[in-house]
């Protein structure tokens, strides 16, 4: 499959579904009914009057480098923030899910978009992200066999707790 060919899946922890919304450039694509993942910069441009109109059928897009200090106010309103990977090497992203999630009590959905890994999505999942783009083929392979993976131990707290209870679950074991 060429690059041109590749297929992006909306897939949750509950399996792959229909994405209903679709990334735009710019406001105008406020004029249809449909629900749009608008860039941070474009979103942060709306009016008070246009953003409140349209509040359940937009979301924004946040790259890397670009701070949520100005999206924050927001958040309340917002159904979605979607979360740039343009490069699986770019961690970014882990941080502001988190921060999300913890520090701004953002309780809807985080969703990962751009170069996403099979072996990164059950960190994502920890750190806050609820829905993935996913167009990586061993990715989509493995999703589709519910083949997830991950490791069942952390050494770290995180915005989604583990099976074994919030924490450092290496701590809260008991000695055998």
């Amino acid at each position: 499959m060429s690059e041109t060919d590749t297929v992006t899946r909306l897939w949750t922890p509950d399996g792959f579904r229909e994405d209903e919304w679709r990334h735009e450039d710019g406001a105008e694509a406020l004029a249809g009914n449909h629900r749009v993942i608008l860039p941070l910069a474009v979103f942060l441009e709306l009016d008070d009057a246009t953003r409140a109109a349209v509040a359940d059928r937009v979301g924004v897009h946040v790259l890397p480098g670009e701070p949520l200090d100005g999206l924050v106010p927001f958040l309340a309103q917002l159904p979605l923030v979607s979360l740039g990977f343009p490069a699986f090497s770019d961690g970014r992203s882990y941080s502001k899910a988190e921060l999300l999630r913890s520090r701004h009590g953002y309780g809807g959905t985080i969703r990962a978009s751009g170069d996403v890994l099979i072996d990164q999505i059950p960190l994502m999942i920890r750190t806050g992200f609820s829905e993935f783009e996913v167009s990586n083929e061993t990715a989509l392979s493995r999703l589709a066999q519910g083949r997830v993976g991950g490791i069942p131990f952390h050494y770290q707290p995180a915005a989604k707790a583990g099976d074994s209870g919030a924490g450092y679950s290496w701590r809260r074991r008991p000695a055998a």
